[in-house]
């Protein structure tokens, strides 16, 4: 039986390499690559027609723009309004990542700590640059407790400043170890079903079927947990709110 690990080997689909880098095309970024286009798609192509009376894809497509733009108004208010493209499109790829990895013979990107850590450094890059951009110095006020005893601050800045540095880490680990745990369990199980058979392997089957449902929420779940929290280191950037 195949190891349940063996998914997530990256394999070289294209051999490409510039000096010593090596940009391999792979069938992790094949899998992204599908991601962007079924989701520009579902924008474009859902939305050409603008019907008063949406069809299915006009309807998934506005209710995915309007659950976006719900959750950035509710936690970054309206100076979250410019950043509304960029956090629509973290949410709509990571769920796409997710969700196609469900495909039987697909790969799940997100399964990969260096995808997940390269969004999440994006976003706390970007935060940081946001906070200092519209506070200047001010910004490191972040890192000061208010109402808080001068010799506690000595205790707690270094706490306030290591909890900022850990952001992307716990960002990243987050979705990374969900999905290759989700997965995982998913290919161990299906091995016993394929071992014991159809008549023997009715249990770890009907497993399955209940944790694939599961792991479809999962993926949206992590998609909403990755992008909420965008939203509100976003939001104490612009507010510098704890």
């Amino acid at each position: 039986m195949h190891s349940p690990m063996e998914q997530f080997e990256i394999k070289r689909l294209l051999d490409l390499r510039i000096g010593s880098l090596d940009a391999s095309y792979t069938n992790s970024a094949l899998w992204m690559t599908i991601a962007v286009i079924l989701a520009t798609l579902l924008f474009v192509y859902g939305m050409r027609q603008r019907a008063l009376v949406p069809g299915r894809l006009q309807a998934v497509a506005e209710l995915g723009y309007e659950f976006v733009a719900g959750m950035v108004r509710d936690n970054v208010g309206s100076a979250g309004k410019k950043y509304f493209p960029f956090i629509l499109t973290l949410f709509v790829f990571i769920l796409f990542c997710n969700t196609l990895g469900l495909v039987p013979y697909s790969f799940t990107p997100t399964s990969h700590i260096i995808v997940t850590f390269s969004m999440a450094i994006v976003v706390f890059v970007g935060v940081t640059i946001i906070g200092f951009a519209r506070h200047g110095l001010h910004f490191l006020e972040f890192f000061v407790p208010k109402g808080v005893p001068a010799w506690l601050l000595v205790i707690l800045v270094p706490i306030e400043v290591i909890s900022y540095f850990v952001r992307p880490f716990s960002l990243s680990i987050r979705l990374f170890a969900n999905m290759l745990a989700g997965h995982t369990m998913l290919k161990v199980f299906g091995g016993f079903v394929v071992m014991l058979g159809i008549l023997a392997g009715w249990a770890p089957l009907a497993f399955i079927v209940a944790l694939t449902g599961l792991e479809l929420i999962i993926a949206f779940l992590q998609a909403y947990v990755f992008t909420i929290l965008t939203c509100l280191y976003l939001n104490d950037a612009i507010h510098m709110s704890h």
